[in-house]
């Protein structure tokens, strides 16, 4: 068969056949007697040898030696490509999630692409110090897209670039809370808590029944990262969470001061003193507990705690009666204001 009818059949253009004869890849086996390629049926197979294994990306090279060495063992070299068409189609796919937010961000002129540009670079740089000033960069009336930020805060580990992600998203608008949600499904607890700390940050709903979902985390920094933000936010649904961290701390201040303005709300004044005088009776021998405890029946509002202090001031352990008798006579000189006549 001749190269012409070779090339309308095979798809492969004569002018590719002749190369794979100029490289020895494809050699026709014969010629005519005016000199013209003349291929046999066991030359056009190898031409469709050749074209199935260019379509998984080997080289003309790599080709070669896969049909004529007979040695030859697939495996490595297969493997090869595997690792690179996955960072190709990595690179592609960082490329595409790029262009995404290039256009979220709706830029009305080539300086708005620009900056974001010089934004996604920035918080792709190794440096921490880099990625914190391209955060903190003026934004000059470019309007960054929310979910960038987000997307930003859920992989930042510095915590100074982590809390400038978290300043700036909180003034960015847009919908972030969707794409920092996500970030709950994570294995990586770091991911949780990070997703935490920027929730707590945002106004609105839907982060606040973020939040509220996040009380059912397994993880207990991520729970009470929760039940602060919550709490700040007058969400009773914390109230055990807000009673868990004054038990166990951190943040046990915090959370008593939380509890006591939970407190005000007559309906919840009850439940929360017997939150505690219930976890002050479960923890009769651990003296850190006990005080952390009777620190937080002292944020209680009005007078509410005075017989359980009362009651603490002749508790067996020293320390624990000696801030009882203290807070108590705190309580008892505290001036006649509005919130004592409350109750």
């Amino acid at each position: 068969m001749l190269i012409g009818e070779v090339a309308r059949r095979s798809g492969v253009s004569a002018r590719m056949l002749r190369y794979y004869d100029s490289l020895g890849l494809v050699r026709p086996t014969g010629r005519t007697v005016g000199g013209y390629r003349e291929y046999s049926p066991e030359d056009i197979r190898r031409i469709f040898h050749v074209e199935g294994l260019r379509a998984l990306g080997l080289s003309l090279n790599q080709i070669g030696r896969a049909l004529d060495d007979v040695g030859f063992t697939p495996s490595a070299l297969v493997g090869d490509l595997i690792r690179k068409t996955e960072e190709r189609l990595n690179r592609e796919q960082e490329l595409l999630e790029r262009l995404r937010m290039v256009d979220a961000a709706e830029p009305f002129g080539w300086q708005e692409v620009l900056r974001i540009i010089e934004l996604l670079h920035g918080l792709g740089s190794h440096s921490a110090a880099r990625r914190q000033q391209a955060v903190l960069a003026p934004a000059e009336d470019v309007s960054v897209p929310a979910e960038l930020l987000a997307e930003a805060v859920l992989t930042e580990s510095d915590p100074n670039v982590a809390g400038a992600l978290r300043w700036a998203l909180a003034r960015a608008g847009g919908d972030a809370v969707a794409r920092l949600v996500s970030g709950m499904g994570s294995a990586d607890v770091d991911v949780r808590r990070r997703v935490m700390l920027a929730l707590a940050e945002l106004p609105g709903d839907a982060a606040t029944a973020a939040l509220t979902d996040a009380l059912g985390d397994a993880d207990a920094t991520v729970r009470r990262h929760a039940a602060l933000a919550l709490g700040a936010r007058g969400v009773t649904r914390a109230v055990p969470e807000l009673v868990g961290t004054v038990v166990e701390g951190p943040n046990d201040i915090e959370a008593a001061e939380l509890l006591g303005t939970l407190a005000l709300d007559p309906k919840w004044a009850d439940r929360i003193m017997r939150a505690l005088v219930d976890e002050l009776t479960a923890h009769t021998t651990d003296s850190a507990v006990r005080i952390r405890l009777t620190q937080a029946l002292a944020e209680m509002p009005g007078t509410i705690a005075l017989d359980t202090l009362e009651q603490l001031a002749r508790d067996d352990d020293r320390a624990v009666a000696l801030l009882a008798s203290a807070l108590v006579e705190t309580l008892e000189e505290r001036p006649d204001d509005e919130l004592w006549r409350r109750w």
